[in-house]
């Protein structure tokens, strides 16, 4: 029997090292956060959304920043796309396609960020919800794969995991949302980080 957990290890590191072997990576993750501080300092908030294991990911940067990361502070104004009753009414209503978008326009507002995650980058649901918060002046993050697909297209800043496997692509997506919330910490709670 091979070593698929020794394999998977070294997969996964490839992936991650790949990702850091560009540069502008790092730098991207430093705007993103900063794109993200200042609209929380302009009284806006963040909105994430994704699919599947994405959705997740989504869930989990929202509650890192209305709860906590390493230390206690303040909440700040994350909201996942997660809540069921809305998912399904509108699906039922206007279709899949449409439950991230709807929500965009009820709750997105000029000078809000949105963090859209998709592995293959052409979600349609996720598609669309970045397209409508594009025309509604929002800041768009995207956290993509493969070649970034249309998403990557719509975002302001895009990090585009070059891999074909989705859980290789999900793992760097959760360091990304770690840093992140960690860069975001750093500039409204400098005091956690002396």
């Amino acid at each position: 029997m091979p070593n698929y957990a020794q394999d998977a290890l070294m997969q996964s590191l490839e992936t991650l090292q790949g990702f850091m072997s560009d540069s502008q990576n790092v730098k991207k993750v430093e705007s993103a956060a900063k794109l993200i501080a200042d609209s929380f300092n302009s009284g806006g908030k963040v909105l994430s959304c994704g699919n599947g294991g994405s959705f997740c990911d989504a869930m989990h940067f929202a509650e890192e920043l209305t709860g906590r990361f390493r230390k206690d502070r303040r909440a700040l104004p994350a909201l996942a796309m997660s809540d069921g009753s809305h998912i399904t009414c509108v699906a039922n209503d206007f279709g899949y396609d449409m439950i991230f978008a709807k929500y965009v326009e009820g709750f997105g507002q000029a000078g809000d960020c949105l963090v859209a995650i998709s592995t293959s980058g052409n979600s349609p649901n996720v598609v669309k919800a970045a397209e409508l918060a594009r025309s509604k002046k929002m800041q768009v993050i995207a956290l993509t794969g493969k070649s970034g697909g249309k998403l990557a297209e719509l975002s302001d800043i895009s990090f585009i995991v070059k891999s074909q496997v989705t859980d290789r692509i999900q793992e760097v997506h959760i360091k990304i949302i770690h840093m992140l919330i960690e860069g975001i910490e750093r500039q409204l709670f400098p005091e956690h980080y002396a």
